[in-house]
């Protein structure tokens, strides 16, 4: 028998005369020996540690698979899950209808002189959302400041095929146009929805191309965040506001070229007509959408007509708080309790409003018995309260007599 503490035997024997001097520490040793291998090897007592159990386990389960190409083998499968959800199907009823707007213009070496028109090169691009197909032809609505300048314009579809377009009319008030093109290729139209219905909060998408035609068919996803915003418009770029355009704000992202694309509900109608982001650095996720109840009625004029057929007037105007108050009194001869009004700067010659006997400097201060303030005020009556032929009813003040009289308004777009 060996030792497994290396010890010498002969330090646990006895002195002489005793005949058991090995009794006790051979039974130490067995019991030691005992319990060492009790513990170093269990598979000896049947018993296992638990990394081996698990190590076991393993294979065991190892072994019970089939051999590949057993009959009883199993089958393995790339599993591809469906996802269909109310967006992607709102999607998928537009977003052929949505196209690209690509805006050529005449250039030359020099930038001083037009060139033929086959030498045109991009301007700028955008979206548009075609509404209606007839006799052979595709109608698409977009942003006048998408077409504007345009020489030639081509519509690029879903599956990049370019192809040439016209422009059938444009309003810069309202900043729509009117496009057509052939309708060969074109496999969807767009429906119209109820904007007037929208509520705040109502979830939207907004399709459109993105910098330029780069990320086509771009979605985005947010919510209506306002739907009774008034957006100051400068049309001539003179630093001074023309008209408040009435819009709808999105937290849906529109970037530069989402100019004219759709912004739908979530049964896939649209609702808007993508038109303009605030960029500014303190402002983020504010994208604004013409409401297409308003777009509706310019839409149908400029298909026909080519322009928006709105009632005139036939002033020029400013508005009295542009000027100092020195002049409301010195040049004007206003009584110093007027305040607010549109001065008249000109009458154009057998106008509605020369019939009416207005005259230069007069101040207009009521329209059908609402105040006007400015001139957006007097457009904005003019123009969405009143229609051609209609009868208009002015309250004026030349110096400091207050005049009603009453115009009778007819077809002209060359002013107010």
């Amino acid at each position: 028998m060996g030792y497994y503490d290396n010890q010498d035997p002969s330090k646990f024997s006895k002195q002489k005369g005793n005949r058991g001097k090995y009794f006790l520490p051979g039974v130490a040793g067995l019991i030691l020996a005992a319990l060492l291998l009790f513990v170093a090897f269990p598979a000896l007592t049947g018993r296992e540690m638990p990394d081996e159990r698990q190590s076991q386990a393993l294979e065991d389960q190892r072994q019970a698979l089939p051999e590949p190409g057993d009959a009883g083998s199993a089958e393995i499968r790339n599993v591809s899950v469906n996802v269909i959800s109310g967006v992607t199907e709102a999607v998928d009823k537009v977003a052929e209808a949505v196209v690209g707007v690509i805006n050529l213009q005449n250039a030359s070496f020099w930038n001083d002189t037009e060139v033929e028109g086959d030498q045109a090169g991009e301007a700028g691009t955008g979206s548009g959302v075609i509404y209606k197909k007839e006799n052979g032809k595709a109608y698409v609505v977009t942003n006048y400041h998408v077409v504007e300048g345009a020489s030639q314009v081509e519509m690029s579809l879903i599956d990049g095929t370019r192809v040439p377009a016209e422009i059938l009319g444009e309003d810069p008030l309202t900043d729509l146009a009117v496009l057509s093109m052939p309708d060969e290729m074109v496999t969807k139209v767009a429906d119209f929805g109820n904007s007037d219905s929208v509520r705040t909060g109502e979830p939207v998408i907004a399709i459109g191309n993105p910098l330029g035609l780069q990320f086509s068919g771009s979605v985005t996803q947010g919510i209506i965040s306002g739907t009774d915003r008034s957006i100051p418009v400068d049309v001539n770029r003179d630093g001074t506001p023309d008209w408040h355009a009435d819009v709808m704000q999105t937290d849906a992202a529109i970037n530069p070229g989402n100019s004219g694309g759709a912004l739908i509900n979530i049964q896939g109608k649209v609702i808007g007509i993508n038109s303009m982001k605030i960029a500014q650095s303190a402002v983020e996720g504010i994208g604004l959408a013409i409401p297409i109840n308003s777009a509706i009625p310019i839409i149908n004029d400029l298909e026909q007509f080519g322009q928006v057929k709105r009632p005139y007037f036939g002033v020029s105007i400013g508005s009295l708080a542009d000027v100092s108050s020195y002049h409301w009194q010195q040049t004007l001869k206003l009584p110093k309790d007027v305040h607010y009004g549109v001065y008249v700067t000109g009458v154009a010659p057998n106008s509605p409003a020369a019939q009416a006997g207005l005259q230069q400097y007069d101040v207009i201060v009521e329209l059908d018995g609402e105040p006007v303030r400015d001139v957006i005020e007097l457009r904005k009556h003019l123009y969405n309260e009143r229609h051609v032929g209609e009868e208009m009813t002015i309250t004026f003040y030349r110096g400091k007599d207050e005049r009603t009289v009453t115009a009778k308004l007819t077809e002209d777009s060359t002013g107010e």
